[in-house]
């Protein structure tokens, strides 16, 4: 599907949902035997759930997750009944039966998040399906070693839940030298022997390409279908996804020595040419990027100079033909020259934030 393009807007984010089916094969293909689901959680990483979810389920992706229930609940209407919508952070205190009502299953986390789920079997007077996660080295979510020792000593522990996946989370899966790696898959694979008959789920993004060992029987993928690098310092075998756009303003010629933007952070030594694009902080473009960003205007680079604002950013196009900058002309921000993972190292911080800090304001258009 291709929306007719309108000027309305101050920038343009264009996603490629060809590229996500692209991505989710390839990593299906590195997966062998192993399912592989889909992390679509936080609006699909900031490109839109509803559409990406679309797309993944025509791919062949059944396994879809999320953070939240209000996610889950948001996204069921638009997949069919055999999508598995899957809520990582487990149920809200007291609304478990909305899981049923609305075909989701929870991840459990904590004894309490287990013992309310049971709970809810016993009142169903039917077994429940429900993930349970191990922390196996976050320590942040999943049952903790004493609450493994509660498990090991209760054989009521699982009454009434159907355990589909025993899980857990990778720390550092992008660094395949780092030793957490291993550490984690050994106390993992000795926490299955708890329930060995049950599926098991290790692998996200990164953790697919440590290889066959990682990846059980689901793998989890969800910053690479969007086209974010997977491994530290290898090329990106991910296809880009997102392509954003921020239409010119206006476009000015300044003498020498003068401020641009709040805070006159930077002052040009010769006459200059700066054009103002409608695309700002409270648009995703992070005021980390303030005279460091860059962007590119008939393939060729220009500098990001002066302070990102709420609504616009400043750009020396001094050396780009007039011909080039019309008003609501379009400024490549996001694409092939400057990928996701560039516009992050240049903001210090990583992909996976630039894509979900995106904001609302843009066109999207989806392919």
């Amino acid at each position: 599907m291709m929306q007719e393009m309108t000027g309305r807007s101050g920038a343009v984010l264009r996603v490629d949902l060809q590229a996500v089916q692209n991505n989710y094969r390839l990593l299906s293909q590195k997966l062998g035997k192993a399912q592989c689901g889909a992390a679509v959680k936080a609006d699909a990483y900031g490109l839109g759930a509803i559409p990406v979810s679309g797309a993944l389920y025509a791919a062949g992706c059944r396994h879809f997750f999320v953070a939240h229930l209000e996610e889950a609940i948001s996204l069921r209407p638009h997949l069919p009944s055999d999508a598995h919508l899957i809520v990582m952070h487990g149920s809200p205190v007291g609304y478990e039966a909305e899981f049923l009502e609305h075909g989701c299953m929870p991840v459990l986390n904590s004894l309490a998040q287990v013992s309310a789920w049971r709970a809810l079997a016993k009142q169903q007077q039917r077994s429940l399906p429900a993930i349970v996660q191990f922390d196996t080295g976050m320590a942040r979510m999943g049952l903790s070693a004493q609450e493994v020792e509660v498990w090991r000593n209760d054989a009521d522990f699982l009454e009434g839940i159907q355990v589909e996946y025993l899980m857990s989370h990778l720390v550092s899966a992008e660094d395949a030298s780092n030793p957490v790696n291993a550490a984690q898959l050994a106390r993992f694979t000795e926490l299955r022997s708890l329930l060995p008959q049950a599926k098991a789920s290790l692998a996200n993004s990164s953790g697919v390409f440590l290889g066959a060992a990682y990846h059980f029987d689901l793998a989890r993928p969800g910053a690479a279908l969007y086209g974010v690098a997977p491994v530290a310092g290898q090329a990106n075998p991910m296809q880009a996804v997102a392509h954003l756009q921020g239409r010119i303003i206006q476009v000015r010629e300044i003498p020498p020595d003068t401020g641009v933007g709040y805070g006159s952070t930077w002052r040009s030594r010769d006459s200059a040419k700066i054009a103002t694009v409608a695309v700002g902080y409270a648009d995703g473009w992070m005021r980390s990027l303030s005279n460091r960003g860059v962007a590119h205007i008939a393939g060729q680079e220009v500098a990001l100079v002066g302070n990102v604002s709420m609504d616009t950013i400043t750009l020396d196009v001094t050396a780009i033909a007039d011909s080039e900058l019309q008003e609501g002309a379009l400024v490549d921000l996001l694409s092939a020259s400057n990928t996701v993972d560039q516009v992050a190292a240049r903001a210090g911080t990583i992909g996976y934030e630039i894509l979900t800090s995106l904001g609302n304001r843009y066109q999207r258009v989806y392919r």
